[in-house]
């Protein structure tokens, strides 16, 4: 009888780099708080992101700040602008610029009608989060938005201190 030389494989190897990239999947990359201040939701949609191999990385490591970012759309297609995601620290010639406009994938319709309440009503499109989808794919959360003013957001900051306060006692 032969004797097995090869080595046996530690338990759940494969499994290891399973539970890895389910960790991955749906997790949360970055939040627009300050958005939720600034602004009131009116609608949302999600979209997906056209990214580099660069970015995917850097997003995986929660690298990501969407302060300053918006969306707009442009000939028939939706650009996320100014969300800053930093280069890849073991990146070569063919790193990403960490402010570059990055396309949005969204069906015609979608388009559409953000194009409509953004012309129309004079509306804002602004990136509340970014995170990984349940297939691993980062996707982005657009808002419709409408500016608020000065005293709208002491009634804002009243309210949610009304609601701590209710939740602590």
């Amino acid at each position: 009888m032969a004797k097995s030389t090869s080595k046996p494989t530690a338990p759940g190897g494969n499994k290891q780099k399973a539970n890895a990239k389910k960790e991955a999947v749906g997790a949360l990359v970055c939040d627009n708080k300050k958005a939720r201040f600034e602004y009131e939701v009116l609608d949302t949609f999600e979209a997906g992101l056209v990214l580099r191999g660069t970015e995917v990385k850097v997003l995986r490591q929660g690298r990501m700040s969407l302060d300053e970012a918006h969306a707009r759309v442009h000939e028939g297609e939706v650009f996320l602008i100014g969300a800053h995601i930093d280069e890849y620290t073991h990146g070569n010639i063919q790193n990403h610029e960490p402010k570059r406009r990055r396309k949005c994938l969204m069906h015609k319709r979608e388009i559409r009608k953000l194009k409509q309440e953004v012309d129309i009503k004079g509306l804002t499109l602004v990136p509340l989060r970014v995170y990984f989808g349940d297939r691993g794919f980062a996707k982005v959360t657009l808002a419709i938005c409408k500016g608020r003013k000065t005293r709208d957001k002491r009634v804002h900051i009243k309210e949610r201190e009304a609601r701590r306060e209710l939740r602590n006692s």
